[in-house]
């Protein structure tokens, strides 16, 4: 497990926390309506309280594997969120050798890829504008595009449904 899904595990398991909370008022408002029926005479307020204390436990039950159901989808998402940035990552670094890069021009392309302007680029490599521009410049030509939208779209053609299946 990555530390970010970890990270995402704990902040799910610290959003329970209060889910556990009203989950175990309301077993107090169960088990209260439950010996309040009990003790009362036979009759419609001890009638009422078991069925409001059967409804409770009933919307318990229900509540408890809508949230186990909800963890479950969410626990696959991650899963699925991974191995499709694995598949990316080995996506561009296939991308990459095909087109020659250099260990620079890959890493101003990743950089191009994530949405950075080449001021930002230049300022987290600690080189000039100038020379990002060049190596852009060699990336899209190697790459055959003219630019970083085009750049990005070949990332996201490669990652999306086939356009046949898209009309069905």
């Amino acid at each position: 497990m990555t530390s970010q899904s970890a990270m995402s595990r704990k902040a799910a398991d610290r959003d329970l926390i209060p889910i556990a909370l009203v989950i175990a008022v309301q077993f107090i408002a169960v088990v209260y309506f439950l010996y309040d029926a009990v003790r009362e005479e036979a009759g419609v307020p001890a009638m009422l309280d078991l069925l409001v204390g059967l409804a409770l436990f009933a919307g318990i039950a229900f509540g408890a594997l809508a949230i186990q159901r909800l963890r479950a989808e969410a626990h696959r998402r991650e899963e699925v969120l991974a191995i499709a940035r694995g598949a990316l990552g080995e996506l561009m670094h296939k991308r990459f050798a095909e087109w020659k890069l250099s260990r620079g021009e890959a890493e101003v392309a990743l950089f191009a890829l994530k949405g950075c302007s080449i001021a930002e680029i230049a300022a987290m490599r600690g080189s000039s504008a100038g020379t990002v521009r060049s190596q852009l410049s060699q990336v899209y030509t190697k790459a055959e595009v003219t630019g970083q939208p085009m750049l990005m779209s070949l990332f996201l053609d490669d990652l999306l449904d086939e356009p046949a299946r898209l009309a069905d």
